[in-house]
């Protein structure tokens, strides 16, 4: 049984603590639950959208669409095309409740706990929405947070159903993380880094980290950790 990482390390000005957040700290999933939460709860008629739901992801499999087209309509689809924050932030409250309340594993939150307590400063970085992932993420004392972002071109109140900019994986979300040491004048050399994520698709960021742990991995990334030599944990372990 893995113990959660804790010692500090001496010798650099800062340190940050980059997670993964769907099954990496969360069990499963969370963009088709939300999607659901706000259906069931707001126009449960669109559950009878879920056979289009069905062929988005068709196409996407068969690669006629891409990650964030998919993303898109399903969102139009179970959301609307166009939708007032107003209206949808106490369903995103009331689904983060939902998620931290049973979906969590309870050796992320120990992670957190330790990585807090050793002074790491905590960044989420995820693929899914800003629009219910903020909530998550204060549920979980979580400092700073990049994720996927909507256009919003009215303003604050109505949010359409469409990304503004890239997806927030991969070498995207990559480079979200880059873009924001920058921002808080956060250089390389003077930081240490940790992070966590389950998916080989965050190989790029699990290679910029000075500790990369692969938690309760993916196929891919079961088979890259121990050549990159990254540590393997099993989140589901422990309860």
């Amino acid at each position: 049984m893995e113990e959660p990482l804790a010692t500090p390390t001496p010798g650099y000005a800062h340190r940050v603590a980059i997670y993964d957040m769907d099954r990496t700290i969360t069990h499963s999933g969370t963009y088709s639950g939300f999607l659901i939460h706000v259906a069931l709860r707001r126009q449960p008629w669109r559950l009878l959208l879920l056979p289009l739901i069905g062929l988005a992801g068709a196409a996407y499999a068969l690669r006629l669409i891409d990650r964030a087209r998919l993303k898109a309509i399903n969102l139009r689809l179970l959301v609307g095309k166009r939708f007032s924050r107003a209206e949808i932030a106490p369903l995103a409250e009331s689904y983060a409740d939902k998620v931290v309340a049973c979906g969590v594993h309870p050796a992320a939150l120990e992670q957190i706990a330790a990585d807090r307590a050793a002074g790491y400063r905590l960044l989420l970085a995820t693929a899914s929405f800003h629009l219910y992932v903020d909530a998550i993420a204060r549920r979980l004392g979580i400092d700073d947070v990049l994720a996927t972002r909507l256009d919003e071109p009215d303003g604050a109140d109505h949010i359409h159903a469409r990304l503004s900019g890239d997806n927030c994986y991969g070498d995207a979300k990559f480079a979200r993380i880059s873009g924001w040491l920058t921002d808080n004048a956060i250089t390389r050399e003077d930081a240490h880094i940790r992070a966590y994520s389950d998916h080989v698709s965050d190989h790029p960021m699990l290679r910029f980290a000075d500790e990369a742990v692969a938690t309760t991995p993916s196929r891919g990334l079961k088979r890259l950790a121990p050549r990159m030599g990254w540590q393997v944990v099993d989140w589901r372990a422990r309860k």
